[in-house]
């Protein structure tokens, strides 16, 4: 069984009545939908058209919301139906970046995410959705796909269908007839300066400014509905918190393997910076929450498909190990253990905190390749980049340390080294995706946001130009054994990532999905 619902849009009228049904069934509050009509114009006064399209949740079969949703709050039902409970959501806008559709939204009055669940409370009261049973033109079907004798499977296999975002490959079960392809494809028809009759949010404003108008079609979207990034600069920081931290211990454990002794700097400072890099990062991702007091559902409730789960695992054994690796560092410093058995536990424990640090600072990379619904964050290097960042950004905080701690020539050389060679790859890879040729338009779209569009000046400037400025820097005092230059480059590269993650984070969220 496979329920999915048919939109013949030759007969929509564009009355609402879907949009107000829907509200009223779920007491959807006031500026918010789980259904709602887009309208588009094409062509110029007087020669112009309006087309309607009727946007919701498209009840995939491979469902990314349910992949990503750390606590299992929105699930697949038995009969195809997408549905959720709120008494497990914990607000993490997760599910939001999953969705290629615009679907999900966060409710003001419970703080949780919710859509459109098909009625499922209806459904199995063996009653049809609300939108259905209002609508005036019975233009809304709803069914089993997969009974062929059923009226939504006659209409969908006897007439040309279209699917929203198809190259996603989520399955949608959600069928258009009849739409224009400037309403099922957000970028064919961007927001103006106004709507029919109201604005349009500024977010979705700014961002249409980059989207190209058909200068065929002229088509712009002229009704739609607001939808403000998910993410913000919690999640900026985060990346980069975490990045101090893990790239900190990554530089501590491979100097240990390698024989390169960084005393005090690689004992104590490079795992303190790494549990409050860690201890940061927690409070940052709590603090975006909408419902901070269920955290610990993450745990308790976990979904095993998902990478924020998973992250929260990672988070939890590298905060373990830096802390064991801090605690012996104190240990020894302080005479109570031995200089030799300290070495051997930080022999025993440097490939772990190796691999946990290397973990901690990557596994974003693929909590983001499960956020569907933002093709700049699907890149198949974003792993790695964010390793190389990591190490970027935990020199130039050891590079710092140094300086006031000291150390010696061998250990001076390893940090500068270090900071200079990954500030130089993390700018290649910047390069190379951003200027090379990307998979999707959408990926395209967002690319051109952030090398000639609204954040050019910051990537340029910020991620590229300070990125050459610290790897300048670093270089000099890495040929001169200079740790007031690496000082600087080490201050400065923070900066570059900052500027670097607030670009990316943003640009990959304004894409219009809907």
């Amino acid at each position: 069984m496979r329920y999915g619902f048919a939109i013949d849009q030759r007969t929509c009228i564009g009355c609402h009545a879907c949009t107000v049904a829907c509200k009223t069934e779920h007491e959807v509050p006031v500026g918010q939908f789980r259904t709602w009509v887009k309208y588009v114009e094409s062509g110029e006064f007087p020669a112009t058209t309006r087309d309607f399209g009727v946007m919701r949740c498209n009840h995939c079969t491979d469902a990314p919301c349910v992949k990503i949703c750390p606590t299992q709050a929105l699930f697949k039902r038995d009969d195809g139906i997408v549905d959720f409970d709120n008494e497990r959501c914990i607000g993490c806008k997760a599910c939001m970046q999953g969705c290629p559709y615009d679907a999900i939204y966060i409710d003001e009055d419970t703080h949780t995410a919710a859509k459109c669940n098909f009625c499922a409370h209806r459904v199995d009261e063996g009653l049809e959705p609300a939108c259905v049973v209002v609508c005036p033109t019975h233009s809304i079907w709803v069914g089993d796909l997969d009974d062929p004798t059923s009226g939504i499977a006659k209409l969908v296999n006897e007439n040309p269908v279209q699917v929203r975002a198809p190259e996603q490959n989520t399955g949608p079960n959600v069928f258009y007839l009849g739409a224009d392809r400037a309403v099922l494809d957000p970028q064919a028809a961007p927001t103006g300066e106004s709507y029919l009759w109201a604005r349009p949010d500024e977010h979705r404003k700014s961002a249409s400014k980059d989207l190209p108008v058909d200068p065929v079609s002229k088509a712009r979207t002229t009704l739609n509905t607001a939808h403000p990034r998910p993410w913000g600069w919690r999640v900026t920081t985060y990346l980069w918190t975490k990045a101090v931290g893990a790239g900190a211990m990554l530089l501590a454990a491979l100097a240990h393997l390698l024989g390169v002794d960084l005393g005090a700097v690689g004992d104590i400072v490079a795992p303190a910076v790494g549990v409050a890099g860690i201890a940061i990062t927690g409070v940052l991702l709590v603090w975006d929450l909408k419902r901070p007091e269920r955290f610990l559902y993450i745990l308790l409730k976990p979904n095993p498909t998902s990478w924020m789960f998973w992250g929260a695992v990672v988070l939890g054994a590298g905060a373990a190990l830096f802390v064991a690796w801090l605690a012996m560092g104190v240990l020894g410093t302080a005479g109570i253990v031995a200089a030799s058995t300290v070495d051997t536990v930080f022999t025993w424990l440097a490939v772990p905190a190796l691999l946990a640090a290397a973990m901690t600072a990557g596994y974003t990379g693929f909590l983001f390749g499960q956020a569907e619904g933002r093709d700049l964050w699907q890149s198949p290097l974003l792993f790695w980049h964010l390793v190389v960042q990591a190490f970027m950004v935990g020199a130039g905080a050891l590079a710092v340390a140094a300086l006031v701690e000291g150390t010696d020539a061998a250990g001076r050389t390893f940090v500068l080294s270090a900071l200079t060679v990954t500030a130089l790859l993390h700018v290649f890879m910047l390069l190379f995706e951003y200027l090379g040729r990307h998979a999707t338009r959408h990926a395209a779209a967002a690319a051109h946001m952030v090398v000639s569009g609204r954040y050019a000046r910051l990537f340029w400037a910020g991620g590229i130009g300070l990125a050459l400025l610290a790897t300048a820097l670093a270089g000099a005092g890495w040929a001169a054994g200079s740790l007031a230059l690496g000082l600087l480059a080490g201050l400065v590269v923070q900066a570059a990532l900052l500027a670097y993650e607030s670009v990316f984070v943003r640009a990959g969220q304004d894409v219009p999905l809907s």
